[in-house]
């Protein structure tokens, strides 16, 4: 479609080399030489010449001002002409799919885009999760399943462009929108606006994360041939300067490709910046949407950068889905219309960890671990009725034949796992746990840890001292959700409606324990801002705001499980049990590993861990009831299994060879 590709069609990646023809040489590898002496001479004679001659134009000429062969037409790259996009002068349709690197295990990310070049796409689209790739504030990570250039590189290998997303807000049904927890330590904050607060944490941000992803542009040999300046910022629209900043951070460190914007229909006139292509978000096809678009910016290509596939979860709904033929009618619809299309989502993966966002318009609702999506893909790559459909349709609007769809990978059923060994958390806590000391509750994210960059993920346990029983009020200041403890007895849970519990009365100082997990932050809306999580105020007993607390840090990074492996406090699991409590059992392997889905019937709330891997959250609400676990944290032999269960423990775990995602609801 325009540009040097490789022979498979890829586009060509920077270092890709170019062979020469082999003309003129021997069989001993050498120049071949001619079998008459004279003109051999004389030929020798003019080569001397010309190698002096070679000499002394390599010393003369600058050789910088040289294009590389890969660069060789690769000029203009992706424009916007009249009503089609052009690719180096050739009229190009972006047949795009999104597939997140990061809820995605490394070791899938070339099945995963070999498929969707199978189904007839020929673009990937991924966002950046800033809050990954700098967890702590001035530390950055692109390695292991964070090497974005890594995902780039195999796309460009696999023989699709790239549309990069970087944000640096995603949305994308993520902690925050991918912006990191520790931007709230900021009383002040203003997410998303040009408060400089914000704008020096993007400029640092944005500073290495450039660094990555400018050489991958397609002027430069890569396959990025699009870049989007922010997300869906119309539906926001705080600031006017916003947009035209961020565009500018983009553009100053050495972003040359197409610039786009993406938003709803309702967000687009608000969401547009001068020199940024407009494109919409969807998923039925409104009358007139497309000729709205149309009209925001006459005469460009139209595109729908988010065609919703299928929608997502959250606990206590059902598995969303979204019926195949109709939405293949859609996309065919939006097609013939003559305007590109991306897939969103064409895989969905897992939110693995706690890395779920929520949203809360009017209450809170956090999303479930998979995000399966009801995509094109399943949540463990598998094709779906969706696959097939899409195969068929863009097969006809291509005319040539696609690449053979791979082989799905099996699946395996390791049957029951029992829980052997239990620890009860107050009983461990001690020693893996140095508490903060503090009159006041704090939130989280400002508690002094991880080198003054706060808690981002997990729960937080707040022990005081009472003198007696009365009742608790919690003045909507738990976020998200809090089981209270009196010494070791459960008495209650609060949250967003629960927000007071009667303590019982009893003799002496006692302590209250409040066990409070961040069940995901916000992703979308105007409470960005907003999305401290702990106590974030003051707590009373009867009508006294508690105080001197020491606040325990539970973030359950690798570190922590490590050192949860090898305490000492590891018993039998007895007959009964309540949590909050860690379990341990072992999955045996005897051949080589397959993906898996555990499931954890009889249990109530927590999370799994595989090998030290976080799969995420469970809770018998569901709707999700299994958590996907890929082949790829396993190994042959046994397997470590840690749950942290919050309440009500079972004693076996089941591995199954399907998932169960829970009771479906058609999305209308």
């Amino acid at each position: 479609m325009g540009g040097a590709r490789l022979s498979n069609g890829a586009p060509m990646v920077v270092g890709a080399g170019v062979p020469g023809n082999g003309a003129g040489v021997g069989p001993d590898g050498f120049p071949a030489m001619w079998g008459c002496g004279g003109r051999r001479r004389r030929r020798l004679l003019g080569g001397v010449f010309l190698l002096l001659l070679g000499a002394v134009v390599v010393r003369r000429f600058n050789w910088s001002d040289l294009v590389p062969m890969r660069l060789w037409g690769r000029v203009l790259g992706l424009q916007a002409e009249d009503s089609q996009f052009l690719l180096e002068d050739l009229p190009f349709r972006i047949f795009g799919g999104s597939v997140h690197y990061f809820r995605v295990p490394r070791e899938y990310w070339r099945d995963r885009l070999i498929k969707m070049k199978a189904c007839g796409l020929n673009t990937l689209t991924t966002y950046v999760p800033w809050n990954l790739h700098e967890s702590a504030r001035g530390k950055f990570d692109f390695s292991g399943n964070l090497d974005l250039q890594a995902f780039i590189k195999t796309a460009a290998e696999v023989g699709l462009w790239v549309i990069l997303r970087p944000g640096p807000y995603i949305c994308s049904e993520w902690d925050l929108g991918g912006l990191p927890s520790w931007l709230l330590q900021d009383p002040n904050m203003q997410l998303r606006t040009t408060y400089k607060g914000f704008t020096e944490a993007v400029d640092a941000y944005f500073d290495h994360l450039m660094r990555k992803v400018v050489p991958l542009q397609y002027k430069k040999g890569g396959p990025i041939i699009a870049v989007q300046v922010e997300n869906e910022y119309g539906s926001y629209a705080q600031d006017p300067n916003y947009m035209l900043y961020i565009k500018m951070a983009l553009l100053s460190r050495g972003i040359v490709e197409m610039l786009m914007t993406s938003d709803n229909k309702d967000g687009l006139s608000s969401g547009l910046v001068e020199g940024a292509l407009s494109t919409v978000n969807l998923q039925k096809l409104e009358p007139g949407i497309l000729v709205y678009l149309n009209t925001v910016q006459h005469k460009k290509p139209m595109m729908v950068m988010e065609y919703w596939t299928g929608w997502f979860d959250n606990w206590g709904g059902a598995h969303n889905i979204f019926d195949a033929d109709e939405m293949v009618n859609t996309v065919e619809k939006i097609l013939k219309s003559g305007a590109s299309i991306n897939l969103y989502m064409f895989h969905g993966g897992t939110n693995f960890g706690f890395m779920n966002g929520a949203l809360h318009f009017d209450e809170y609702k956090a999303d479930v671990t998979s995000y399966d999506y009801d995509a094109v893909l399943t949540e463990a790559g598998d094709y779906t009725s969706k696959f097939f459909k899409l195969r068929q349709l863009f097969s006809k609007i291509v005319g040539e034949p696609l690449p053979l769809p791979p082989m799905i990978s099996t699946k395996a059923s390791y049957g029951a796992i029992l829980m052997q060994q239990y620890v009860s958390l107050w009983d461990v806590l001690p020693s893996l746990v140095e508490p903060v000391k503090l009159e006041h509750p704090v939130t989280m994210e400002n508690l002094p840890v991880n080198d003054g960059s706060g808690q981002s993920y997990g729960y937080v346990l707040y022990e005081t001292v009472v003198p007696g029983g009365g009742r608790l009020f919690s003045q909507d200041h738990i976020r998200d959700r809090a089981q209270v403890f009196v010494n070791t007895l459960y008495i209650g849970y609060l949250d967003y409606t629960t927000q007071d519990l009667p303590v019982p009365n009893g003799q002496g100082y006692r302590q209250l324990r409040l066990l409070v997990e961040n069940c995901g932050r916000v992703n979308y809306g105007p409470a960005l801002n907003s999305q401290q999580k702990g106590l974030i105020g003051d707590i009373f007993l009867n009508q006294t705001s508690l105080r001197n607390f020491k606040i325990y840090s539970l973030e359950m990074k690798p570190g922590f499980i490590e050192s949860l492996r090898g305490s000492s406090s590891w018993g039998p699991v007895p007959d009964s049990v309540e949590g909050p409590a860690f379990f341990r059992g072992t999955l045996q392997v005897q051949y080589m590993p397959q993906d898996t889905f555990l499931k954890l019937e009889g249990w109530e709330k927590g999370v799994v861990f595989v090998n030290g891997q976080n799969l995420g959250r469970y809770w018998k609400i569901g709707p999700q009831e299994t958590l996907y676990l890929p082949k790829t944290w396993l190994h042959q032999g046994d397997n470590e299994i840690v749950i942290f269960e919050e309440r009500v423990a079972g004693r076996i775990i089941q591995s199954m060879d399907l998932p169960f995602l829970g009771r479906t609801h058609y999305v209308d």
